[in-house]
């Protein structure tokens, strides 16, 4: 089959490697959709060699990007319970994979894993930029009739991210929430934010994504780049601050803005990577009784909590996408995805 490979230096390349055939306790997902993540983008324009995997067969073997998987199921390893997957089953992929027995692992963070190093589909393992992807059985989490394969993509991945960020402060009708950053993960945070009651105010230095935040359900939006962003936040909420900050951009600037708009007692989640972390003087923290929460991508079962979650409030995460690709078309795709000026981009197959 052929798959995509992150060159480094903004390349794309294609490789050709067996079709995969499933070892005990794994299956072979048939790819239907494979969502692209910004966190895709620091191996596409790395300056080295692009990413290898020497534990894989071959040497040096690159390997296939792509870590939101979305499809069905077209072939079962032995060891695998009915229960766990059969033929024929829509599924996601909760796309980390550890020791299995470490108290991370059982307890869904896998990512974590105290015992071994653990594998990233499409980061230290094949992914899902390709036809078909070889996991573990219980990496699956079912995708539900009334969600698109698409959709499925962007929960393995940008959407489940955010979710998992907001369960930690749990905004509700009574919170205003600022949300930095109007990409993959902070509009698919924009919109679990309404969805949950909040007022949201989002922000980001691109047009064109404040107004898809605003089609999404944003009740106000700014561009920092226009205006002073803490400022327009207090005059928004009679001078108060917001209850709530998500920062999922990464930039440095947004770390003291994310912390200075919040009222006394409010909390700020950092979701973004990038840059160095930079934050108010410790005293206005302090003082403000700030809490400052790092949330890392999700657990599986907050994964599959996120799905419910989603079907029950009817979200339409479909409009979250303004781009699909086919596979052919990964060059392309990436290269206007790394304007970060358009919403969520996938490969459909």
């Amino acid at each position: 089959m052929r798959g995509v490979v992150f060159a480094g230096r903004r390349e794309i390349e294609f490789v050709e490697v067996p079709d995969p055939t499933p070892g005990p306790g794994e299956v072979i997902l048939e790819v239907k959709a494979s969502g692209m993540c910004g966190s895709d983008l620091k191996t596409y324009r790395d300056e080295g060699d692009g990413h290898t995997d020497p534990s894989l067969p071959g040497a040096a073997e690159r390997v296939i990007g792509g870590h939101e998987p979305c499809g069905v199921v077209v072939a079962v390893g032995s060891g695998v319970a009915d229960h766990e997957a059969r033929v024929g089953d829509r599924v996601m992929v909760h796309h980390y994979w550890g020791c299995t027995v470490c108290d991370f692992c059982r307890s869904g963070w896998a990512q974590m894993c105290s015992e071994q190093t653990p594998l990233i589909y499409g980061g230290n393992a094949h992914g899902a930029h390709a036809p078909y992807l070889k996991v573990p059985a219980r990496t699956l989490i079912p995708l539900p009739d009334e969600l698109s394969f698409v959709a499925g993509s962007a929960i393995s991945c940008g959407v489940g991210t955010a979710y998992a960020a907001l369960m930690r402060v749990k905004p509700s009708g009574s919170d205003t929430i600022a949300i930095f950053g109007q990409g993959p993960v902070g509009l698919a945070g924009t919109m679990l934010a309404k969805a949950m009651g909040a007022r949201v105010i989002a922000l980001d230095i691109s047009p064109d994504r404040l107004d898809h935040a605003r089609r999404i359900g944003a009740d106000e939006t700014i561009n920092p780049a226009d205006e002073d962003a803490v400022a327009r936040i207090r005059e928004l909420t009679g001078g108060r601050g917001a209850d709530l900050a998500l920062e999922t951009s990464g930039a440095e600037s947004a770390h003291p803005a994310a912390v200075g708009c919040l009222k006394p007692w409010g909390s700020v989640v950092l979701v973004g990577v990038g840059g160095r972390f930079q934050l108010p003087h410790v005293t206005m923290i302090i003082g403000n009784q700030i809490s400052v929460i790092g949330s890392r991508t999700f657990s599986s079962i907050e994964q599959a909590e996120c799905t419910r979650f989603v079907v029950e409030k009817g979200l339409d995460l479909d409009s979250l996408f303004t781009h699909q690709w086919s596979l052919d078309q990964a060059d392309e795709a990436y290269r206007l995805f790394d304007a970060q000026t358009t919403g969520k981009g996938v490969i459909v197959f």
